[in-house]
């Protein structure tokens, strides 16, 4: 029986997570403290914070957002490069983002001995704008609300919410995470599968809301 990268990263994450939310110590050296990687060089933390989450919920929705997305991105790979190295590829999109989206935190937050942030969401980020890229007239949904809108739509919304949450704050939500995720996904997907980014105007170019 073959099981899917995506199906295999969702079961790893969601017992590291559940492992985490039972050990407060696991939890605390694992999490993504900008101070102890700059101090202590505790460079593991950029991996290990994205296979914790702070609660069920942020652990759920993250998980169903990968299982809806990433079995996409991981056939578009494997559909140019082969099975073995589309998966390849995916889990280096996946690992490197959840690198990628820490970044400007950590930058921003390496003298702050007191920030914290935990969770696969900028990993989830750049699988979901990779798959975008591959996809850009599919449906979408922004929940609460129950109606579909293109992907392309959906992902401009996104980028413009998170660049202004993040830059707003107070909400104790990764929103440069989720912002910087997002970008690497667009990049890397771009680096990998250059004639993405045509088919990507070409599609967009031919949308009719109507």
């Amino acid at each position: 029986m073959n099981v899917s990268v995506t199906i295999i990263i969702i079961v790893i994450t969601v017992i590291t997570s559940l492992y985490a939310l039972s050990n407060s110590q696991v939890m605390s050296k694992w999490l993504m403290n900008p101070y102890s990687i700059s101090k202590k060089g505790e460079y593991y933390r950029f991996i290990s914070s994205g296979f914790i989450h702070a609660d069920y919920m942020h652990l759920f929705f993250n998980m169903l957002s990968l299982y809806f997305f990433g079995d996409t991105v991981a056939r578009y790979f494997g559909s140019i490069y082969g099975m073995q190295t589309g998966n390849i590829l995916f889990v280096v999109l996946y690992l490197v983002s959840m690198v990628a989206a820490d970044i400007p935190d950590f930058l921003k937050y390496r003298n702050s001995p007191h920030y914290n942030a935990l969770g696969a969401s900028g990993a989830v980020s750049a699988v979901v704008f990779s798959a975008i890229l591959f996809n850009p007239l599919s449906s979408m949904i922004i929940f609460p609300i129950p109606l579909p809108i293109p992907a392309f739509i959906f992902g401009t919304l996104y980028l413009l919410y998170s660049y202004f949450q993040s830059k707003r704050g107070g909400d104790n939500i990764g929103h440069n995470a989720h912002l910087f995720g997002a970008l690497f996904g667009l990049v890397f997907t771009v680096i990998v599968v250059p004639n993405v980014l045509p088919h990507f105007i070409e599609s967009i170019s031919r949308y009719k809301p109507f």
